[in-house]
């Protein structure tokens, strides 16, 4: 779903940081999940939304949950998780 037709809120993922995790190209996630390769550039980006059936499969591959990898609030940096400074 194009984000002109997509919901008022936006669609927030980590695409990107799970493929690298994984060691997966654009192409190679996209073989994956059946779909094409610039599909995952325009999800990674924003400026494309999933459907149901596409978020579904992109999880499994991952092996998450859907909130893991696809949310309506914008995912805060790993980094900021795991360097938090305790006052």
């Amino acid at each position: 779903m194009s984000p002109k037709n997509s919901p008022k809120e936006p669609i927030f993922n980590r695409i990107s940081v799970l493929r690298a995790e994984h060691g997966l190209s654009r192409a190679q996630l996209a073989a994956k999940v059946e779909i094409n390769p610039q599909t995952i550039g325009a999800l990674e980006r924003g400026d494309h939304y999933p459907s149901l059936d596409l978020a579904f499969r992109i999880c499994e591959v991952f092996d998450l949950p859907v909130e893991a990898v696809f949310s309506r609030t914008e995912f805060t940096p790993m980094s900021s998780a795991l360097y938090r400074k305790e006052g």
